[in-house]
């Protein structure tokens, strides 16, 4: 650990599932950590790990670098320049890292706040799950000050296995949308497949596993095979985050004048999922609507299947 990077004190905003294995993460490296939670209940189970739990984000403005994971843009907003956020105070953190799926023109909002009050910001959003979390492949894509960048890599090496710099102000947003509507174009074009080949007769454990190991297979497609095969939908990430994301992803198309079609398309199917019942399970029930809308009733296989990551499910 170097040392300027053992000296900084830490705050992390927002618990849910990946924002508790991340923090996990820094305890468990020996980081001096302080957590904040809207639901406190939800971070207690940290303080096993070393973390100190706080009732407000304000009362992390004096951490060197803070750390944020919430749902959405107007959760960005409350947590940093709301009553009690981390910008409201007399002091402020030196760097903000968010890590959170939200707009450009929030992320620029908070950005130019941040500015006025002498605390750099980064926007880092993530690619993952808490399982990739804790395979340790967990990866950012960065944008923000470079120098901000350098400083806070460290963490970001023991937080993943990669960050990536895209350059400055929100970049990092429009890269991570994108990645999000490309995570739904693919899921459904799985699924679609998917149902061809059990409609004709194969295991979907067999198909799979042939997929995974063509030129076609890739982390992701090995990833959610145990969900696809034993039809276990876990949450690691919701439709309702995915259809958010997908607006995100249409609205900057929209405003730039670029075609999205097929990604149009598998945002509607994303709703009607959400619709027909499947808003708090996995993203990967897009399985199941298709399985629907083409006659199919699928079981679960009950088969071992290897994840990429490490770990196997056997329903």
């Amino acid at each position: 650990m170097a040392q300027d990077e053992q000296r900084m004190t830490i705050g992390w905003v927002g618990v849910g599932r990946m924002g508790f294995a991340l923090a996990q993460r820094l305890l468990d490296a020996g980081h001096d950590v302080s957590v904040y939670n809207r639901t406190r209940s939800k971070a207690e189970p940290l303080t096993a790990h070393g973390a100190k739990i706080v009732d407000r984000p304000v009362e992390l403005a004096d951490r060197d670098v803070v750390f944020v994971m919430v749902s959405a843009s107007d959760d960005l907003e409350d947590v940093t320049i709301g009553p009690d956020g981390l910008l409201t105070a007399s002091v402020t953190p030196q760097v903000i890292v968010d890590t959170s799926t939200v707009s450009a023109t929030v992320s620029g909002k908070i950005r130019r706040a941040a500015d006025d009050r002498g605390s750099a910001f980064l926007a880092a959003p993530v690619s993952g799950s808490p399982k990739v979390v804790a395979s340790g492949k967990l990866s950012f894509v960065v944008s923000g000050p470079r120098d901000t960048f350098d400083r806070v890599e460290p963490l970001f090496a023991e937080l993943g296995r990669a960050a990536t710099y895209v350059g400055d102000d929100e970049v990092a947003r429009i890269v991570k949308i994108c990645h999000n509507v490309f995570l739904g174009v693919v899921t459904q074009s799985m699924a679609e497949i998917t149902v061809l080949a059990e409609k004709a007769g194969v295991d979907r454990a067999a198909f799979l596993a042939f997929l995974n190991d063509s030129v076609m297979g890739s982390t992701f497609s090995r990833y959610k095979s145990p969900a696809f095969v034993n039809l276990d939908f876990t949450p690691s990430f919701t439709p309702v985050l995915l259809r958010k994301d997908f607006d995100l992803g249409l609205a900057s198309a929209r405003e730039l004048g670029v075609s999205m079609p097929v990604a149009a398309l598998a945002a509607e199917l994303v709703t009607i999922a959400i619709n027909t019942g499947h808003s708090a399970e996995d993203f990967a029930t897009l399985l199941l609507e298709q399985a629907r809308r083409s006659g199919l009733e699928m079981t679960p296989e009950d088969v071992e299947v290897d994840d990429g990551l490490g770990t196997t499910s056997d329903g």
